[in-house]
């Protein structure tokens, strides 16, 4: 795309441009940054040539793991977020005012909640409110609500950005799991040794809320990791397996009770709060509104089933 004509005949700077810079530098590579971005690698590689042709400077080098920024990339980065930032400002600004109950509302948040809270609850909410769509993101990486990665989060943490408006809409408790094959192969758990022998299906590094991963170091301190995984499903189905213990929700594993045994170590469950939160500058629009009582709703109506009492036995699965 040619850039455009100052009034003395210099190009100007697209915005589009100095955008696809920046998800190069985030994702380290043109594939990334065009999954990011929606368009195709050869679309990244286009405009990140006009740019630098624009400039007259080479703006990102090549490595074997990545692209990392040139002398002249440093030079431009942090002016370049600040315009990011401006326009950010900008869109939000005029969202704030839209007063359409339509249109697409973004929500990201953890597996578990995506698949058994709240797909159900947006199907309900679309059949009132047909002109609503709902992007649902069931992904690792906290997606940025200041950038517009998405216009609702729903996590395990509480939220620390100044930026956003968050709530605690509720709690989900979790316990340890094994399948009867592993416990018929391995015995039951020494929980007053700290489990020596046994094996955990455990979150990777950075994938697990640092509240879950510190009750299962101290459930079991000598169990060794058979497997780590992002997936909170994956997690569910190796543990069904029999690849090992695993700290999982209990509106999943209580929902198993044929394959799946609830193991009660010396301590309490774990327990993590759920919050949901909007940038800001955008509570107040109709849509996003509408979805984040929605999201809350199911949270609430499902209250009994996401931290039921510790002494309950398996249930039956949520409808």
């Amino acid at each position: 795309m040619p850039g455009r004509q100052g009034c003395m005949g210099e190009p100007l700077l697209d915005w589009d441009d100095l955008r696809f810079f920046l998800a190069i530098v985030r994702t380290g590579s043109l594939s990334a940054a065009a999954r990011e971005l929606r368009v195709t690698q050869s679309t990244v590689g286009r405009r990140l040539a006009s740019l630098e042709a624009g400039l007259g400077a080479r703006l990102l080098h090549r490595t074997p793991d990545g692209y990392v920024p040139t002398l002249a990339g440093e030079a431009i980065l942090g002016q370049v977020e600040r315009v990011e930032a401006e326009a950010l400002a900008v869109e939000r600004t005029v969202g704030g005012r839209d007063a359409l109950l339509e249109g697409v509302v973004r929500v990201t948040t953890v597996e578990t909640l995506a698949s058994h809270v709240l797909a159900p609850a947006f199907c309900a909410l679309q059949l009132g409110n047909p002109e609503i769509g709902i992007e649902l993101l069931a992904n690792v990486r906290h997606m940025s609500l200041a950038m517009r990665e998405a216009d609702i989060a729903v996590r395990l943490t509480r939220f620390e950005q100044h930026d956003l408006v968050a709530r605690r809409i509720g709690t989900m408790a979790h316990g340890l799991y094994a399948s009867p094959i592993y416990l018929e192969r391995h015995g039951p758990p020494d929980f007053a040794a700290g489990c020596p022998g046994h094996r955990l299906v455990t979150g990777l590094d950075g994938a697990e809320v640092p509240q879950l991963a510190n009750w299962l170091a101290e459930v079991a301190p000598r169990a060794t990791a058979s497997l780590r995984t992002d997936s909170p499903e994956a997690q569910l189905q190796a543990t069904l397996g029999g690849q090992g213990m695993a700290c999982l929700p209990r509106l999943r594993g209580d929902a198993l009770p044929d394959g799946l045994r609830r193991l009660r170590p010396p301590v309490a469950q774990a327990v993590v709060e759920i919050w949901a939160a909007v940038h800001k500058d955008n509570r107040r629009i109709p849509r996003i509104r509408l979805v984040l009582d929605a999201v809350a709703t199911a949270v609430r109506d499902l209250a009994g089933q996401l931290n039921p009492p510790e002494h309950q036995d398996a249930r039956q699965p949520c409808a």
